[in-house]
């Protein structure tokens, strides 16, 4: 499918969008950044560059200080910053379906590409090069103006559909890899770089960094070191990867052949949990709901196997899934892994924050059609959580033999990204890594 038209689609949809943000907000115009390099502290060296999110919503031009200026009515106005430099590859140039859809003007130098803008009055400026932005006379980073371009992130495009369909075909492809070097008795560094290869990338082009994690490391729900020795017994894969800033964001629980029974019957009904779970989130319901319902089938999932020695609804009512699911079951996914809006009440930014009992659930929202978001359900056995019950009122509801027999398998994530349409829930990621 050709992008041109699609991406045509999307800088309409924000052109429109932004229109009524800005005359909401009470301005004329609007300059995106795409963001300055900074260095580590007492260093000269560059960490990875990344843009600014609202500039690679309407531009999937690489590097720093491109200037994007927007003014309803007119085309969008791209002010690309390139320098004479033999330092540096002036990139970002990769594909050109983007265009014709833009009017395109070279800067070389800071000062030319800041000039270029003029001054235009009452115009906002998102980004991080604020004291050029005052010099200009540019209201920097408006909160309100900044809360309702958030809430139009939250509804994908065509365009942006597309983006993340290609990003999820890479990321399962390296899931694939990285399953198969497990297999193979590789070790965690060496499933990451199986998995790195396999997308076609370096590791700053991923999305976030990978989760790799061997038998009790899955216990730790962002571990990143990858020094754990090969032949595990369980891997927690949590890996993702990015197509034009849009991100796939993929969890898969594999164990090795022969391991406990009852580990391998818990990475099933996860799974089995994680996909009913997906279906269920239909337009009109709460995204709560979901993390609840999360909750009642851990719960389930516990006293079947005989973990909690109780029912699953007391178990449920008793709070005791809390220390087996201590994440939210899901987010926002977009141009960011980890995407924005998720807890707007509406698009003046009005707070929407999570429940007490649940105070890591970053989506809050209504599901309604557009949205992207993940659903991973987990299931863990982590001691600093669990060790407060082994003498609290509710220790005999727990099965502590059994569970401390599983500790060293570290625990179960298993995580799709959803789009949600007028019809129902699609799941992108079993469309493409069905297992």
């Amino acid at each position: 499918m050709d992008l041109a038209p699609l991406f045509s689609g999307h800088i309409e949809r924000l052109q429109a969008e932004t229109g009524r943000a800005l005359a909401a907000t009470g301005f004329d115009s609007l300059v995106l950044g795409s963001g300055t390099p900074f260095t580590y502290f007492a260093d000269d060296e560059d960490a990875p560059f990344r843009s600014n999110p609202h500039f690679a919503h309407w531009c999937p031009l690489g590097g720093p200080h491109h200037l994007l200026q927007v003014v309803p009515g007119k085309r969008p106005r791209l002010v690309r910053y390139a320098p004479a430099d033999y330092w540096y590859e002036q990139g970002g140039l990769f594909e050109d379906f983007w265009l014709d859809a833009l009017d395109l003007e070279p800067a070389g130098s800071l000062e030319e590409a800041w000039r270029a803008l003029g001054r235009p009055a009452r115009a906002a400026y998102l980004g991080d090069e604020t004291d050029r932005a005052a010099a200009a006379g540019l209201a920097s980073n408006p909160a309100p103006l900044l809360a309702r371009l958030d809430w139009v992130r939250s509804y994908k495009d065509a365009y942006e559909v597309r983006s993340l369909e290609e990003a999820t075909a890479n990321g399962a492809r390296a899931h694939r890899a990285a399953r198969a070097a497990f297999a193979g008795g590789a070790t965690e560094l060496e499933i990451h770089q199986a998995f790195v290869e396999a997308v076609g990338a370096t590791e700053t082009e991923l999305p976030y960094t990978t989760i790799v994690a061997l038998d009790e490391k899955a216990a730790t729900l962002h571990y990143q070191r990858k020094r754990s020795r090969g032949d595990g017994k369980v891997l927690l894969l949590d890996a993702g990867a990015a197509c034009r800033r849009y991100a796939c964001d993929i969890t898969r629980t594999t164990p090795a052949a022969g391991g406990d029974p009852r580990f391998a019957a818990l990475v099933g009904r996860m799974d089995e949990l994680e996909q009913e779970l997906a279906s269920s989130a239909r337009p009109g319901r709460a995204y709560l709901d979901v993390h609840v319902e999360a909750h009642r089938g851990v719960a389930r999932i516990l006293c079947g196997l005989g973990l909690l020695r109780v029912g699953p609804e007391e178990a449920f009512d008793k709070g005791l899934t809390h220390p087996f699911l201590p994440h939210g079951v899901g987010h926002m996914l977009g141009i960011q892994v980890h995407d924005v809006a998720g807890r707007q009440a509406d698009p003046t930014g009005t707070p929407a924050p999570p429940p007490p009992q649940y105070p890591f659930l970053r989506n809050t929202r209504t599901i309604e059609a557009g949205q992207v978001f993940t659903i991973e359900p987990g299931l863990y056995f982590i001691p600093m959580l669990l060790d407060p019950f082994r003498g609290g009122a509710q220790a005999a509801a727990f099965d502590w033999k059994a569970i401390d027999a599983l500790l060293p398998y570290g625990g179960v994530r298993v995580e799709d990204n959803v789009l949600v349409t007028a019809k129902g829930p699609r799941n992108l990621t079993r469309e493409r890594l069905p297992d």
